[in-house]
């Protein structure tokens, strides 16, 4: 994204500089002298100037080269968001409503007092702030966000919301599969808009021994099927696709996937007739301030131009907007012919949202494209009709052998709704995704902020090209149809299934 700004700048310093040249050149013909060595010397200045203007990007780009310096990142905030970033000394004592000792050691709560906390805040409900920012309506921006343990992340995510204009409007719930009086703490100092916290119940951390954890009885992953069935373990005739067992550390995020949604859209009180939209998000995620913003422009142009999207897309991953920070002069090139190639034979498209002469200018594109999952998976929005067909296909979710909640998305898409996924997704991302480890990528520093400092700065340069006064929506061409593919695996076991399929049943309120 970065380079995209920096190009965008460079090529209309150098168009300038090339309308000067055809003027220098008209001149000279005028005076009917064709001199050779003149034009020599005007392309040499010519290439000289392209030389200088991909220098210039180059150097603006090195700069923006991430930098693991927390005094850094910590300058590009706030000082008034310090106090969500600076860890507090850990002397618990009654910490974020629990009931704990003055001694106790809050890394070693004991598991049924955990479960005591986690019904207690999923029985109550309770929306924080709503005396200062008013009720929920019916149409209030919920902002979902899936947490686990990466809690420096989330400081920084926090950050980011805080900063978002129009923050105050929204209602953030925070969807933790761990608990953790620290990040408690944490969500509860969230003081910029209506907080809620609610507590994914069946998790590795209060199930360590049995199901939905891993239990003592299950079969090893990658045991065969043969010495499984002498060796009679738990799951012994259940494997995945590959003739792997299950692992209980895959199955809990689409476990957690499925159910916050049934949890937000079916079984909170405030979200009863809520009809707005969901926004999900993850912990390691960070935001634009113009996300809500850019989240209703698109709106409006769905309604205008794109009745059948029902999906909202802001996100990209590192290696999306990293591509248009390429900063080699033959890239500069490739965009500068691609530029003049498609000015010289403009036609108006007659599937124009609305068309600007710029082509390049990619924070206000957007685009509309079939779903993706490994696409279009982050900072992706939908309502209360989109998550009632979703719901009503949960036996294809549920039972299809990938242990990826956004795989099984895309097979619910392909073979069970009636109206495909169609995505409506914003070239220019409002959602990063900062995280340096995950549930497939291990690093030896996984709390490095490398990446939020680079995000930081990619955002610090593009301000002045958020929050356009409208979109462009292009739609994109599909040469062929999504395939069926095989699962991922990891999700062959009949437990695992159950549980799923239970979480769409209703919760009594009362």
């Amino acid at each position: 994204m970065t380079g995209v700004f920096y190009l965008e700048d460079n090529l209309e310093q150098f168009r300038r500089s090339r309308q000067l040249v055809r003027v220098r050149v008209t001149v000279v013909g005028r005076r009917r002298f064709p001199c050779l060595r003149t034009l020599l010397l005007i392309f040499a200045m010519f290439f000289l100037c392209l030389q200088l203007h991909v220098s210039n990007l180059t150097g603006r780009e090195s700069s923006t080269e991430p930098v693991n310096d927390s005094a850094v990142i910590l300058s590009m905030v706030p000082q008034v968001l310090h106090k969500f970033l600076n860890a507090k000394p850990r002397n618990i004592s009654n910490l974020a409503n629990g009931t704990f000792g003055n001694q106790t050691d809050y890394k070693n709560i004991p598991i049924p007092e955990i479960l005591r906390n986690i019904y207690k805040y999923n029985n109550a409900q309770t929306v924080h702030n709503e005396d200062i920012f008013g009720p929920i309506q019916n149409d209030t921006l919920i902002i979902v966000i899936q947490i686990h343990t990466r809690i420096v992340y989330l400081r920084h995510l926090i950050v980011s919301l805080a900063q978002a204009r129009d923050i105050d409007t929204t209602l953030i719930v925070f969807s933790h599969d761990y608990y953790d009086p620290e990040a408690n703490e944490l969500v509860q100092s969230v003081d910029f808009a209506r907080v809620m916290q609610v507590f994914y119940p069946y998790s590795i951390q209060t199930h360590p021994n049995t199901f939905p954890g891993q239990s003592k009885g299950d079969c090893p992953r990658d045991i065969n099927y043969q010495h499984a069935q002498i060796l009679k373990c738990t799951n012994a005739d259940h494997p995945d696709l590959y003739g792997h067992y299950r692992e209980a550390k895959f199955t809990q995020t689409k476990h957690h996937w499925w159910w916050k949604a049934n949890r937000v859209f079916d079984q909170l009180e405030v979200t009863r007739n809520h009809t707005g939209l969901v926004l999900f998000l993850e912990e390691d995620h960070y935001v634009a301030e113009d996300f809500i913003y850019i989240l209703r422009q698109m709106q409006g142009a769905c309604n205008v131009a794109c009745p059948q999207c029902n999906i909202l897309s802001l996100g990209t991953y590192l290696k999306t907007y990293n591509y248009y920070g390429h900063t080699k002069q033959k890239e500069a090139l490739r965009a500068l012919k691609r530029h003049q190639a498609l000015s010289a034979a403009a036609v108006p498209p007659s599937w124009g949202f609305h068309i600007l002469p710029s082509l390049y200018q990619h924070y206000h594109k957007a685009e509309v494209t079939p779903w993706v999952s490994s696409k279009h998976n982050m900072g992706m929005a939908f309502n209360r009709s989109v998550w009632s067909e979703l719901r009503r296909c949960a036996q294809h979710f549920c039972s299809y052998d990938d242990y990826n909640w956004d795989w099984s998305l895309q097979q619910v898409s392909l073979q069970c709704l009636r109206v495909k996924l169609t995505a409506m997704v914003m070239r220019g991302p409002r959602v990063f995704h900062i995280g340096e480890c995950g549930v497939h990528h291990k690093k030896n520093n996984c709390e490095s902020t490398a990446v939020i400092s680079k995000v930081q700065k990619v955002l610090a340069n593009a301000s002045r090209h958020l929050f356009p006064s409208h979109l462009t929506v292009t739609f994109t061409t599909v040469s062929k149809k999504n395939k069926l593919r095989k699962g991922n695996g990891g999700w062959g076991d009949v437990r695992d299934h159950q549980l799923c399929m239970n979480m769409t049943l209703p919760v009594n309120h009362s």
